[in-house]
C-alpha cells in the first residue's frame, strides 16, 4: 500500500492534518514540560522545609519511638528509613538535589546521595541525613511520573478531531470544483452539448467555470458547423446524383436484353447499388433534422407492436412478444426509423431479428434488437457506428451496404435523447440496445408496468 495518497485532496489533507497534529503536540509537550519544571521547583522548596521540620521532630523524639513516627512523616513521593543509603550512582541530578539540601540544612546534616535502580520503574533517589544524636536517616525520594490525565487526553483527542474535520472540510471545498471541472473536461469530447458548469462560488472558481463554458460553446459551435457542412455536402451530392442515375437507367433500358448475366443486367445492378448509396446519403442527411420533430406522449409498446406486425405480415422472420403499455414522451418518427434500421440490419446480416421491450426499475425503457448472426468483433463495435464504415471483416462479406445504417441510428438516438449501445450477444450474434431516458424526449415521465428483463 502507498503511504502517500494519490489524489490532490488526500495529499493536502494529509499534510495539513499532520502539520496541525505535530504543532499541537509540540505545544502540548512544551506546556507539560514547563508545568513539570515549575512543579519540581515548588516540590523541592516544600520538600526542603518538610525535611527540616521532620528532622527537628525526630531530634526531640526518643530513639525508641522514632520508627513509629516515620510512616506519619511519609508523603506520596518520599518516605523515611532509619538506615544509611544503599549503594548507587551519584548522578548530576542527585548531586543537584544534595547541594540544595546542604544549602538548606547545612553540611553537617547531609550525607551521601545515591540513585538506586528499582525494578520496573525509575531510579529512586536516596539522600543520607544525620540526626542530632548521630543516628543515620535516609530520605527515599521517588520522582513523580508525569502523564496526561484521562480527561486531558480526551480533550486533546476531541480538539485534534475537530481540527482534522475542519481541515478535511476545507480541502473538500477547495478540491471538489477541480473534480467537477475534470469530469466536465472528460465529458466534453463525448458530449459537447452537455449542460454548462454553474458559475458560482469564489471568484477564482467563477472565472474558471466561465472560461470552460466559453471553450465548450466554441467547440460545440465549431463541431456543429463542421457536421452541418458535411451533411449539406453529402445531401447535395446525393441529390445531384439522382438525375444522372435516372438518365443512365433510361439509357440502360434501350440496350438489348442479353440475359441475366449480360451487360444490361450488370449495368442495372450497378445502378441499383448507386441508388442505394444515394438513398442512404439522403437518409443520413435527413437524420440531422430529427431534433426538429416535436416530442409527444407515445405508447412505445404499441409503436413497436405495429412495426413488428408489419414485418411479420411481410413474411420477414421477426420475433416479438407483446408488452404492457409504456407511455412516454418521445419523437415517434425518429424512433420508428431507428427500430426500422436496426431490424433491417439484423435481417440483412443474420437473416432473423428478435425485437423486445423492457422497462427497468430505474425508469429506463430498453428497446432491444437481437440476432444470432456472425456478430462483430468487440474491437470493431465502436468503429462500425461511424459513417461509411462497413462491417464486412467480421460479418458476411457478400452482403455489403453503405456503412450509414448504424451512423443514422446513432444520430437519431442523440436527437431523441436516447443512449445507443452495440454489444456482442452471449452465445453468438449481436444485440443493439436503445435506452430511452425518462423525460429525455420532452416533458413528462414513463407510465408503465415494470417488465422483468
Amino acid at each position: 500500500m502507498r503511504p502517500w495518497p494519490g489524489s490532490l485532496a488526500g495529499r493536502v489533507a494529509l499534510l495539513l492534518v499532520a502539520g496541525l497534529l505535530a504543532a499541537y503536540g509540540l505545544s502540548l509537550w512544551s506546556a507539560m514540560r514547563e508545568n513539570a519544571m515549575q512543579g519540581d521547583a515548588m516540590m523541592r522548596d516544600y520538600l526542603a522545609r518538610d525535611v527540616e521540620a521532620a528532622l527537628r521532630l525526630l531530634d526531640r523524639t526518643p530513639p525508641a519511638e522514632r520508627a513509629e513516627w516515620l510512616p506519619q512523616l511519609a508523603r506520596a513521593h518520599y518516605r523515611w528509613r532509619l538506615a544509611a543509603p544503599a549503594a548507587g550512582a551519584a548522578t548530576p541530578e542527585v548531586q543537584a538535589v544534595q547541594a540544595r539540601f546542604v544549602a538548606q540544612l547545612g553540611a553537617q546534616r547531609v550525607g551521601d546521595a545515591r540513585a538506586v535502580p528499582r525494578d520496573g520503574g525509575a531510579a529512586e533517589l536516596q539522600l543520607g541525613l544525620h540526626l542530632a544524636d548521630g543516628q543515620p536517616l535516609t530520605l527515599l525520594l521517588t520522582p513523580p511520573v508525569r502523564r496526561l490525565s484521562p480527561e486531558a487526553l480526551l480533550r486533546w483527542t476531541l480538539q485534534a478531531l475537530l481540527l482534522g474535520g475542519c481541515v478535511l472540510l476545507a480541502v473538500r471545498l477547495v478540491t471538489r470544483p477541480l473534480a467537477t471541472l475534470a469530469a466536465a473536461a472528460a465529458r466534453l469530447g463525448d458530449d459537447p452539448q452537455a449542460p454548462p458548469l454553474p458559475e458560482s462560488g469564489p471568484s477564482e472558481l467563477r472565472r474558471a467555470a466561465a472560461a470552460f463554458n466559453t471553450m465548450q460553446r466554441r467547440l460545440a459551435t465549431q463541431m456543429a458547423d463542421r457536421i452541418a457542412e458535411r451533411v449539406q455536402i453529402l445531401a447535395a451530392v446525393s441529390h445531384d446524383l439522382q438525375s444522372p442515375i435516372t438518365r443512365l437507367r433510361l439509357r440502360c433500358e434501350l440496350l438489348p436484353d442479353d440475359g441475366a448475366g449480360g451487360l444490361r443486367a450488370r449495368l442495372q445492378a450497378d445502378l441499383d447499388e448507386m441508388q442505394q448509396l444515394v438513398d442512404s446519403g439522403l437518409a443520413y442527411a435527413r437524420s440531422a433534422h430529427a431534433a426538429l420533430e416535436p416530442p409527444r406522449p407515445v405508447d412505445v409498446a404499441a409503436l413497436l407492436d405495429a412495426i413488428a406486425c408489419d414485418r411479420i405480415d411481410a413474411g420477414q422472420p421477426v420475433s416479438w412478444q407483446p408488452a404492457a403499455p409504456c407511455v412516454m414522451p418521445t419523437r415517434p418518427d425518429a424512433l420508428k426509423r431507428i427500430v426500422a434500421n436496426l431490424l433491417d440490419n439484423a435481417l440483412k446480416f443474420a437473416g432473423q431479428a428478435e425485437l423486445a421491450l423492457e422497462l427497468h426499475d430505474s425508469g429506463e425503457v430498453l428497446i432491444a434488437v437481437r440476432d444470432c448472426g456472425p456478430g462483430i468483433a468487440p474491437d470493431q463495435l465502436a468503429r462500425v457506428q461511424q459513417p461509411f464504415v462497413r462491417g464486412e471483416p467480421s460479418r458476411n462479406r457478400d452482403t455489403g451496404g453503405s456503412g450509414l445504417g448504424l451512423a443514422i441510428v446513432q444520430r437519431l438516438a442523440d436527437a431523441i435523447g436516447a443512449r445507443f449501445q452495440l454489444l456482442p450477444r452471449e452465445g453468438g450474434g449481436l444485440q443493439a440496445l436503445l435506452w430511452l431516458q425518462p423525460g429525455a424526449g420532452g416533458a413528462g415521465s414513463v407510465s408503465a408496468r415494470p417488465l422483468r428483463s
